[in-house]
Order: structure tokens, then sequence, then C-alpha cells
């Protein structure tokens, strides 16, 4: 399989023309500042910038990639600036929501597993639940003599304490939270994934201008 058809996930290109007139060295001048963060190292060389970056701070606008390369190239209209950067974030919000899919699974497949056995617990205390309910406790013989009525046998709440059990269950093998996750993951990552390019490219555009 061909690279490049997943490695979109966690790298992001682009492209921008040059202004007319402006020179390879006016435009990497423009956009070294970028590259002075605390945690960035780059280098010039000809037609290409490369740059790492390592334990990056928050505050650094390009904070989310960790290294990539910068080149000018001569076009049909002029010259062009492409960049190729790469970003482990981004790799690891697309990978997330699939961990945590995975769990999700995981815990549904435990869950039947684990069924039989639950039933067969339920049914032993359902028995024992019987037994309990059958039984009616002696009547003192004072109280009998006096003409007491007789205790009466104890309410049934086998049905509450099944509900119970149910919801402990439930809440025991639900993959919801998984599920929750993997949405939250997803969401980060579409939404990165397509903010980053754009953000990415505007700074670029805004820096070669000399803003």
């Amino acid at each position: 399989m061909n690279a490049r058809f997943i490695d979109w996930i966690w790298h992001v290109r682009g492209s921008l023309p040059l202004a007319p007139g402006q020179s390879r060295e006016d435009a990497f001048d423009r956009l070294t500042p970028l590259f002075f963060e605390s945690g960035t190292s780059h280098e010039r060389g000809g037609d290409t910038l490369t740059f790492t970056k390592r334990d990056q701070a928050a505050q650094d606008r390009m904070s989310v990639f960790d290294g990539g390369t910068l080149r000018i190239e001569n076009g049909v209209g002029g010259s062009v600036l492409r960049w190729h950067m790469t970003s482990r974030a981004l790799l690891f919000c697309f990978l997330a929501p699939l961990l945590f899919l995975a769990f999700g699974q995981l815990t549904i497949a435990l869950g039947k597993l684990e069924k039989p056995a639950a039933e067969a617990s339920e049914k032993k205390d359902e028995k024992k639940d019987e037994k309990k309910d059958k039984a009616v406790p002696a009547m003192n013989p004072i109280d009998k003599f006096l003409g007491a009525p007789a205790p009466e046998k104890p309410k049934k709440d086998s049905k509450d304490k099944k509900d119970k059990k149910e919801d402990k269950k439930d809440d025991k093998h639900s993959p919801t939270s998984a599920y929750v996750f993997a949405g939250i993951f997803a969401a980060l990552y579409v939404g990165g994934r397509v903010l980053e390019d754009r953000k990415i490219k505007a700074l670029i555009r805004r820096k070669l201008a000399g803003a």
C-alpha cells in the first residue's frame, strides 16, 4: 500500500505562491522567526528550510507540529512555497477513537462471557430468597395466649432486588462511556485536521506579507 494514502492522517501539506518579485531569501527571512520558539530547531539550505520541535510550548503557534519542510519551487506562474509538516497530536486523536471503540466491544464481549455465571448466581439467590419468604417467625406463647395476631410473612422484594442486580450488571458492562470518548476524540481530530490546515496556511501567508 502506498504510504501517501494513509499519511494524510498526521501529515499536513500545502502551498502558496510568492508575491511577484519576492526572492527566496526574502521569503525565508520572513518565515524564519516562526522557528525561534523554545524547543524548535531549524536549518536553511538553498531552497529548503527544515525544522523540528521537541517539548514545544503551548503558546507556540505551531505547537501541534513536530517537524517539517518548507521548500520554494519555480512554477509556471512564478515561485511557489510548498510545505510538508507532521503532527503526532493529530495521529493520536485519529487513533484514540479506534482504541475506545475496541474497549467498548471488549466490554460487550466480557458481558456475554459472564452472563451464564451471573444467571446461575441469580437463580441461586432467588432460591434462598424463596426459602426466607416461606419461613414464618415463631409466635411467642405469651402473645398467643393474649390473643395477639399471628406474624405475617415477610413481603417479597425479590423484584426490587432483581432490578437492582440488573442495574448493576448494566453499569458494569455498559460500553456507553467508551463510545462517548470515541466520539469526543473523533470530533477533535476532524476539527483539528481542518483547523490546523487553515491556521498554518493563514500564518504563513501573513508572514510572507510581512505582517
